[in-house]
């Protein structure tokens, strides 16, 4: 795994005690900036489709979570996650765990913030070599701020909406010593949007220590806490075979009721050392500690009229990582060819603890009840007029405590045969150990899974500035599924799903600051599943999605700046129907203009095609819908600006997600936020 701490600013030695400052944010990749011996290798010679977003994107664009990167992102689309989680459909498989903090796992599911973030990374494809099981079709990798020697600055962001939402955020650097540097991050958000209950808060604080403990080795310590509160909201219920639009303003939830919590400490260290100008190594250890809750109530069934049913659940999950790992990355020539090579391993050790609780009306004795249509809804009162309540506690539906192990070891060799052909290589072996104890039922279940992952890429390229890419890449996912909650005994006897992609994409450098990407990609699931004679495995696909993603990103002249991005992904499920969350077509538009040396302008515009809500039921979907957004920017001073975003121009009614058939979330109607930025 590719995960040490640097800042995006990195330095090159040669022979000289100055160091050469190599500019590189939103140009590389993480990974490869943390294994540079000395320039870092450029997108344009990685063969696979990725994008990258800086924190001056985040800002001008007026990005506030995850979701909003992606409805810019060709490729990839959001998921509702419950209300509860970031979730994201890369290339049509649905994951609420390929995320990634500097290179390291993030599979807690929560709502991510972005206060602290260099950059954002969102690569397509399977990922197994770079960041081991998961990663199926695709990761997100947050690459977060760090202490910068030998400089001192900050910045304090704040921020109001039309919705009554309120931001604030402080970036601050300062040297502590002759080789010293800290800085810390800290924000704080009051969320509110255009739904009934919506509120909530959450609040981060992130300090950075950087030490150069000698000319070839740096130390980067961290320590990130986050408490966030917030409403949920399941969205609203579906009739032929479309969200009820009649319905845009109620909410099919309680205010005391739907509620998701987290509190989250993590801790990191890093070491680099140069070896020599041939040879470096990196060293990570990560420990973070979460704990989660939500609960909720929701639609789960709707045929019309003045009645709904409802269901729901609670689910108290706490969790524990310790991550070490480390690579050794070595440069050296066979005859006219140049070997990079990076070798690696990796030490996960997880535990987790969760209990889910159904809903538990008095009237029903079961976990749904009937409830009239209203504006709030009344969940004391039944549909027949009689008083009910829920209680959480009476209904244990599952209770479990899971142990995961992992160990694993990763090589890959980049090869330059010569100045128009690249290679590369390589592999990871994972030994996924895991055992999940049903406290409930007094059972226990472990699986014991060893999967070799390869991947291989070729670069030709006739150019510098150009370059024609082909990749092969696996991943797999274990059967106890992302969140390791559960461990069937029939699922504990079956191997893990397999995902394999082939690819094949021009990567073109148009200038140093424009460039275009065009891909075509072919990936496809096996499963191992028992079929019904011998009782034997037996492999089946399970989806296949092929599609062409491309991307123009760049400055177009010295005023204009334009980030076009198109996919257009087809999909088949294993009974050869249509997958979910699938759109037919997403387009996104974002361009800057500068005015003058003080003011500028923005215009956004995405687009997503009609998409189905579940697998195999085409007449179940979201309606296409197109979104217009505005940003406008003023300098009011060298160091102080202020800040105008707009989103939904148009005010268009869309349902942009749905995580099953009765909750398709409603999309924020027009609003507006003004911020200000100082800078010290």
């Amino acid at each position: 795994m590719f995960n040490l701490s640097v800042p995006t600013t990195i330095f090159a030695q040669e022979n000289s005690s100055d160091p050469e400052e190599i500019i590189v944010k939103g140009k590389v990749l993480y990974s490869d900036q943390v294994t540079a011996l000395k320039t870092p290798i450029p997108i344009i010679d990685v063969p696979q489709t990725l994008s990258i977003v800086t924190d001056e994107d985040i800002r001008k664009q007026g990005f506030r979570k995850l979701g909003d990167i992606v409805r810019y992102t060709p490729g990839v689309n959001t998921s509702q996650g419950e209300g509860h989680r970031d979730s994201v459909v890369f290339r049509g498989v649905r994951s609420t765990a390929d995320f990634y903090l500097d290179g390291v796992r993030d599979d807690v599911q929560y709502y991510r913030s972005l206060y602290n973030l260099e950059q954002v990374e969102i690569l397509r494809g399977p990922n197994a070599l770079l960041f081991g099981r998961g990663g199926t079709g695709g990761i997100i990798n947050r690459v977060t701020k760090k202490a910068v020697l030998n400089d001192a600055f900050g910045s304090f962001d704040m921020g109001a909406d039309t919705f009554g939402a309120f931001d604030f955020a402080v970036d601050y650097n300062v040297q502590t010593g002759e080789n010293s540097a800290l800085r810390i991050n800290f924000h704080s958000d009051t969320l509110e949007n255009h739904r009934d209950y919506y509120d909530g808060d959450r609040y981060g604080f992130n300090p950075t220590l950087r030490v150069q403990i000698s000319p070839q080795t740096t130390l980067d310590l961290s320590y990130e806490h986050a408490d966030h509160e917030r409403f949920i909201d399941r969205g609203v219920p579906t009739l032929n075979g479309e969200p009820v639009e009649a319905f845009e303003e109620i909410v099919f939830g309680d205010t005391d009721t739907n509620l998701t919590t987290l509190r989250a400490d993590i801790y990191r260290a890093n070491v680099s050392h140069e070896f020599s100008d041939t040879q470096k190594g990196n060293f990570v250890v990560q420990y973070s500690d979460f704990a989660k809750m939500y609960k909720n109530y929701y639609a789960s069934g709707y045929s019309g009229g003045d009645t709904f049913t409802a269901d729901g659940y609670k689910d108290p999950t706490e969790r524990t990582n310790l991550i070490i790992s480390g690579n050794i990355v070595n440069e050296f020539q066979t005859g006219s060819a140049k070997h990079t090579l990076l070798v690696g391993a990796e030490i996960i050790d997880t535990e987790n603890e969760n209990y889910r609780y159904n809903t538990f009306f008095i009237t029903t004795e079961d976990d749904n009840e009937v409830f009239n249509i209203s504006r709030p809804i009344n969940f004391g009162v039944n549909a027949a007029g009689v008083r009910t309540y829920n209680d959480f506690t009476a209904d244990l539906k599952s209770s479990t405590e899971s142990d995961i192990e992992v160990t694993s070891f990763y090589i890959q060799d980049q090869i330059d045969v010569n100045d128009n052909f690249k290679i590369m290589l390589g592999g990871r072996f994972d030994s996924f150990d895991i055992t999940v104890r049903d406290v409930k039922n007094g059972t226990s279940e472990s699986r014991e899974d060893e999967e070799v992952s390869p991947r291989a890429g070729l670069i030709f390229k006739p150019q510098e500035n150009l370059s024609l890419y082909v990749s092969y890449s696996e991943s797999f996912l274990p059967r106890s599924g992302e969140q390791f909650k559960s461990l069937s005994s029939s699922s504990a006897r079956l191997d893990p799903d397999v995902f394999e992609s082939t690819e094949i994409g021009v990567k073109w450098d148009i200038r140093d600051n424009l460039s275009f990407t065009v891909s075509y990609f072919d990936s496809e699931q096996t499963q191992a599943v028992r079929d019904s004679d011998t009782g034997e495995n037996s492999e089946i696909v399970g989806l296949q999605v092929d599609g062409i993603e491309l991307e123009l990103k760049g400055q177009v002249t010295d005023r204009l700046y334009l980030a076009l991005g198109y996919s257009d992904l087809d999909g088949e499920t294993a009974k050869g129907g249509e997958p979910r969350e699938i759109p037919e077509q997403t387009a996104s538009l974002w361009a800057t203009y500068e005015v003058n040396d003080q003011f500028g302008i923005g215009l956004g515009v995405t687009h997503q095609g009609e998409s189905n809500i579940k697998n195999d039921k085409p007449g179940l979907i979201l309606p296409d819908y197109t979104r217009v957004d505005f940003a406008a920017y003023y300098d009011l001073a060298d160091d102080l600006s202020v800040q105008l975003n707009v989103e939904n121009l148009t005010d268009e009614l869309y349902f942009p997600h749905s995580h099953s058939t009765h909750q398709a979330s409603v999309g924020e109607p027009l609003n507006a936020r003004v911020s200000l930025r100082k800078r010290f």
